[in-house]
């Protein structure tokens, strides 16, 4: 469809170095838009409000939910997150190439609306390396970090699902390999 953007849905397990890339990503050269995820959880220290998330109240969540206000939604660890539907729609339909850092599950569902998506996941290397990272980021119990790892597990046996998967084992490398598949898929649409 000429003069639609595209819209890149980038997964990852927790610790993987999906937001570090992603915000990579919006600096560089590309022309990409942030979708900007709602969530119940608590916002960390350095995030702000419609920048990294749009935090809300688990009964404005509902509300929005239940108002059909989300392009897909999820409960993960006890909390919310959703993928607000208008301002996608609105992105893609003005022509402009939009990424969603989402989950698995939000993947999937976004996938059913938008086949034309392109799916990229980002991994470790191997399990011990998203241990360490996990455990280095100090913001999650062993418990937590316990339970992230089991959905890790989930996730990596969904990745037929998705077009490309690239390992962040050295950051460097891993962007341009991600900036490679998207200008590659950019281009692609030129072509036509």
């Amino acid at each position: 469809m000429s003069g639609e953007g595209k819209l890149f849905i980038i997964s990852a397990p927790s610790g993987a170095g999906k937001t570090t890339l992603e915000q990579m990503l919006l600096d560089s050269e590309l022309d990409l838009i942030k979708s900007v995820s709602a969530t119940t959880r608590k916002p960390r220290a350095s995030e702000a409000n419609n920048r990294d998330y749009i935090f809300l109240s688990k009964d404005e969540f509902a509300k929005e939910r239940d108002e059909g206000k989300f392009l897909e939604w999820a409960e993960v660890f006890g909390n919310f997150y959703a993928t607000p539907k208008t301002k996608v729609i609105n992105a893609i339909e003005e022509g402009k190439n939009i990424i969603l850092s989402i989950d698995v599950q939000g993947a999937e569902q976004v996938k059913k609306i938008f086949p034309e998506a392109i799916l990229i996941f980002i991994k470790t290397p191997n399990f011990n390396t998203l241990k360490s990272r996990l455990e280095k980021r100090l913001t999650d119990s062993n418990e937590e970090i316990d339970r992230r790892l089991e959905v890790a597990k989930d996730e990596l046996a969904k990745l037929d699902m998705y077009n490309y998967t690239i390992v962040n084992d050295d950051l460097d490398n891993a962007f341009y390999e991600l900036k490679n598949v998207i200008k590659k898929c950019l281009e692609k649409e030129k072509e036509w």
